[in-house]
């Protein structure tokens, strides 16, 4: 005997599932209250690791018919969706899509609708890699930085320095500078994991200016 379950999925809690409801009953389709599952869930998680989904999963048998208003409902992107209705295809779960006409995805004709939009997917997704790629060359042969802006000015990090070399924690640092601590300790790391030769610091860790430095070795030599 058929049974014929539904399928409905919002992403935050002040949403409602009762379109997608309606937006099945419409269509023509008898679902009993309780073969209706709804949950509240991100569409980024994959299907098979939503809770509600999983369950219902646990109780579709061979011949039951899956309802979903939207491709969505069954994955986080193309290919999850695709994989989605195998899964449900090698259990003998039929799946329609109302956003498709209502096309049985596990059809000969729904599989090829499946495999011109994972196509398409795909195709989306290697033109953005690639596109991104391009701009980041181009952004680096045009001298840009990466990464997120400094927290400090040039002249509040060599205050920083200035305070670091001082003696002064970072905890009162941060405080003057009206920062985080975390910002002034990467400071600290910095100026640690910097040559001697390129912060006018000398090996035994006391700071000096660059031609100092170079007067003390000279003396030495």
């Amino acid at each position: 005997m058929t049974r014929i379950f539904a399928y409905c999925r919002v992403s935050t809690a002040d949403q409602t599932t009762d379109n997608q409801v309606q937006e099945i009953e419409a269509a023509g389709f008898s679902v009993a209250k309780q073969r209706v599952i709804t949950e509240t869930v991100s569409g980024s998680v994959p299907a098979f690791e939503r809770k509600g989904f999983a369950k219902l999963v646990d109780r579709l048998e061979d011949s039951d018919v899956l309802i979903v208003t939207k491709l969505d409902r069954l994955g986080r992107n193309a290919m999850d969706v695709r994989a989605t209705v195998e899964r449900l295809a090698s259990i003998g779960v039929r799946v329609h899509c109302l956003a498709l006409g209502g096309v049985d995805l596990t059809s000969a004709a729904g599989k090829m609708t499946m495999g011109v939009i994972s196509a398409v997917a795909e195709f989306e997704r290697d033109l953005l890699i690639e596109r991104t790629q391009s701009g980041l060359r181009r952004a680096k042969a045009e001298g840009k930085a990466f990464g997120r802006p400094s927290a400090l000015t040039e002249a509040q990090r060599a205050t920083v320095i200035d305070q670091l070399n001082a003696g002064v924690p970072v905890a009162q640092i941060a405080r003057e500078m009206k920062t985080s601590r975390q910002t002034v300790m990467r400071v600290r790391e910095s100026m640690l994991s910097t040559p001697p030769e390129l912060t006018g610091v000398g090996p035994s860790g006391v700071p000096c200016a660059l031609i100092d430095w170079d007067r003390r070795k000279s003396r030495s030599a």
